[in-house]
């Protein structure tokens, strides 16, 4: 088995920014303890398996995989995986369904010039209870920031939209950017409270053009920070929503997200809500790409 594997940057043009995927492009008849054992070597935070489709339902069958574990949907792996697909059929289908552990959802090619942009849409909206005052406290203290720091607008709250997130409001990039937290104690607390990922944000932002800065942590599954997370800026689009943080036009927001700067990884998205009822209704995340190499691995 001859399997043609791509190191993509995505959410950025730029190569060596933006967050890195791996893209197994032909993983039919691959087994869950290669693509883990390929997960592992490879080492990104997640790695996408393009799988033929086997129903006529969806194009394809999209499977994610940290270094550790398997994941129902991963943002960025998703607009790295559709951005190769792009290449390899030069566009031909700008339309696609991939069936996910999240479900089916669907996927837009966007020409751009010569390139490509990719549109995920994201799972079901959920919003979790706040976490109560003791997971609040364990949470602060293992960010090792000071309950000053916390923007007073922004309930910490767990928030889906197909891989759930915490959501952490802040009132200083500063702050953000100096975050160095005890990864142990966050990794012990998703198990008490049954989400991996924690996202911090901030709206303060020195360009007008960038409404959040954010890090994401999740070393439960293996990913100490995650650089550029589209399934921790789509839920907080539906969070800020939620909770009424920005005005809207009452149908849509659309707002673009930078993260990756404290860890020299810098790349952003947009995302784009569809507001009913004053609610979050559906998400959407728009990257761009890059390919950094593509070889091909023997089985």
């Amino acid at each position: 088995m001859k399997l043609r594997a791509y190191q993509v940057d995505s959410f950025t043009r730029e190569k060596f920014a933006g967050n890195p995927a791996g893209v197994i492009a032909n993983a039919d008849g691959m087994t869950e303890e290669q693509m883990q054992k390929i997960a592992r070597e490879l080492n990104n935070s997640e790695t996408a398996f393009v799988h033929s489709a086997t129903a006529a339902d969806h194009d394809y069958h999209v499977r994610f995989f940290t270094p550790t574990k398997e994941v129902p949907i991963c943002g960025h792996a998703t607009i790295a995986a559709h951005y190769v697909i792009a290449k390899e059929t030069n566009g031909r289908k700008n339309h696609i369904l991939q069936k996910t552990g999240a479900g089916i959802l669907p996927v837009d090619v966007l020409a751009d010039g010569s390139d490509y942009r990719i549109v995920m849409t994201q799972g079901k909206i959920e919003f979790d209870s706040s976490i109560n005052r003791e997971q609040r406290q364990a949470l602060i203290g293992a960010l090792h920031i000071q309950t000053e720091a916390l923007d007073d607008r922004c309930p910490i709250q767990i928030v889906s939209t197909g891989h759930s997130k915490v959501m952490i409001g802040i009132t200083s990039r500063t702050v953000l950017n100096r975050l160095s937290p005890d990864l142990a104690a966050l990794s012990a607390l998703s198990k008490v409270i049954g989400c991996n990922g924690y996202f911090v944000f901030t709206f303060d932002s020195d360009d007008t053009s960038i409404l959040t800065h954010g890090r994401m942590f999740a070393p439960a599954i293996g990913i100490n920070e995650d650089p550029v997370t589209g399934n921790a800026n789509g839920p907080l689009g539906a969070y800020i929503v939620h909770h009424h943080l920005v005005s809207h036009d009452g149908k849509s927001l659309i707002f673009t997200g930078q993260q990756g700067e404290a860890i020299g990884r810098k790349g952003r998205m947009e995302v784009h809500v569809s507001i009913e009822n004053n609610e979050p209704a559906q998400v959407q995340i728009v990257g761009e790409a890059v390919i950094v190499f593509q070889t091909e691995i023997d089985l």
